[in-house]
């Protein structure tokens, strides 16, 4: 039998750190916390509003006792204060609301989301967040393709919410349109293209940036991008299209701040930066009309200027404090029920978060709200230019994993112009979990927060992606 030295130049052979089985556990609550999010409305399709509530709240309790178990390392005066201010903004409008039931109603939603995406940036870390988010778009993109082949191959007709087989007065109203073999627009789970465009175009940024961080299995990861690349074409969302050239656009710009050796050197490309923005997004208004057109869309974006009208006519009555809160409008709610009507259908959001925050908050709102944004878009875009650096050594390398949340930064943005995406759902999910980790943990894998969890996990011996 072998025996070890008594004088052995090396330590014993061990087995490699391996997670514990409660923490696999955790990752994967903190995945399926994802997947509601990016799913958007799939629970309410699926089962209806009351069961997609208890789901809701059922998880969010669940989250706040895992997390007061757990107690992860917390710096409580590291919070994005400019959400908090909002939120505290949006809880106050209570006491003035034209709709004080659906304000409630909306604020529980908004609390909900704010919590689980604190929670989940609190329990991991930062490779494990990115590992998560790219998880829990596998199984929203799967669950599309999959919930599409089986409209078309087995039931054979457009299906309404509760599974129910029924012609609708108008194909808005359709969960499923059985649009997949014939080249029309594709919903998803989620029931609604302008939704699920922008899921596979995040979808693409993350899988990219795995890639690109050498993450396992990577031929694996090309096959999801294609089948993202896939939802995104047929999903053909125009705020998507759109959102997807301002990806390209930050991409190149980070990139080539990342090459600058000197800080005289950035200047110029933050000036041709500015310039290619400001001279896109003229040359987009003024060529609307032909941009929309060959995307099959009118130049007023589908009716949204008639919205807008509306929308922005009832909020000059309270321009400096809003009507209240509300995200998303309650359709049964009087105030709201019959007010805009498209396609037969009672309008559930102004179409433009800039729009919606002025209807409902106010001035003051708007300006909070700016003040969220800029903050978020300043931390992303210096954890993404800026080389890793916490002592004397300035040459660490750049990591791809600090590209996303610009990126998604620049995916809300475009978003907000024409959709209300980033006060909810996935958008406010992601602009809280990041918002909040950016304070927290500002380098990957560095500080106190991040080396807690990477012991715990076993990522001091396995940092991939």
């Amino acid at each position: 039998m072998a025996v070890y030295s008594k004088h052995p130049a090396s330590a014993p052979p061990t087995a490699p750190v391996r997670e514990k089985t409660g923490h696999l556990l955790l990752r994967g609550w903190c995945i399926f916390v994802l997947v509601t999010a990016f799913s958007g409305t799939a629970w309410v399709n699926a089962f209806g509003e009351l069961v997609a509530a208890i789901i809701a709240i059922a998880s969010a309790g669940l989250s706040i006792a895992l997390w007061l178990a757990i107690r992860p390392v917390v710096q409580w005066r590291r919070l994005p204060w400019f959400a908090m201010s909002y939120i505290l903004w949006a809880v106050l409008s209570l006491t003035w609301s034209a709709w004080p039931l659906t304000t409630a109603i909306t604020l529980l939603l908004l609390l909900i989301t704010t919590t689980q995406a604190f929670f989940v940036a609190a329990v991991l870390t930062w490779r494990e967040i990115i590992r998560s988010i790219g998880a829990a778009l596998k199984w929203v993109l799967a669950l599309s393709i999959a919930f599409e082949l089986w409209v078309s191959l087995f039931v054979q007709a457009p299906i309404l919410p509760g599974f129910v087989v029924e012609k609708a007065d108008d194909p808005i109203m359709y969960w499923s349109r059985d649009n997949l073999f014939d080249g029309g627009r594709i919903q998803g789970i989620m029931g609604n293209a302008n939704l699920l465009g922008p899921i596979a175009l995040l979808a693409i940024v993350v899988f990219a940036i795995r890639y690109a961080a050498r993450a396992p299995r990577r031929a694996v990861l090309l096959v999801w991008m294609a089948l993202a690349a896939f939802l995104f074409v047929r999903a053909a969302s125009a705020t998507a299209i759109v959102a997807a050239a301002g990806v390209v656009l930050v991409l190149i710009t980070v990139l080539l701040m990342r090459r600058t050796t000197k800080p005289g050197q950035r200047t110029r490309y933050y000036i041709g930066y500015a310039v290619v923005g400001l001279g896109g997004g003229l040359a987009l208004w003024l060529s609307r009309d032909a941009i929309f057109s060959a995307l099959g869309r009118g130049a007023d974006l589908t009716g949204r200027e008639d919205i807008w009208k509306a929308v922005l006519a009832r909020a000059d009555e309270r321009p400096v404090v809003g009507w209240g809160f509300a995200t998303p409008w309650a359709p049964w709610d009087p105030a709201f029920d019959g007010w805009i009507i498209d396609h037969g259908q009672t309008v559930m959001q102004a179409h433009s978060l800039w729009v919606d925050v002025y209807l409902q908050l106010g001035i003051i709102g708007l300006v909070l709200m700016s003040m969220l944004l800029l903050a978020y878009v300043w931390r992303t875009w210096f954890f993404a230019v800026d080389r890793p650096r916490w002592d004397l050594r300035a040459d660490r390398p750049y990591s791809p994993l600090t590209l996303l949340p610009t990126l998604v930064g620049a995916i809300l943005l475009v978003q907000s112009i024409a959709e209300s995406t980033p006060l909810l759902l996935w958008g406010w999910m992601l602009l809280m979990l990041f918002g909040f980790k950016i304070k927290q943990s500002p380098h990957i894998g560095v500080g106190p927060a991040e080396e807690r969890l990477a012991i715990e996990q076993g990522e001091l011996t396995k940092r991939d992606a």
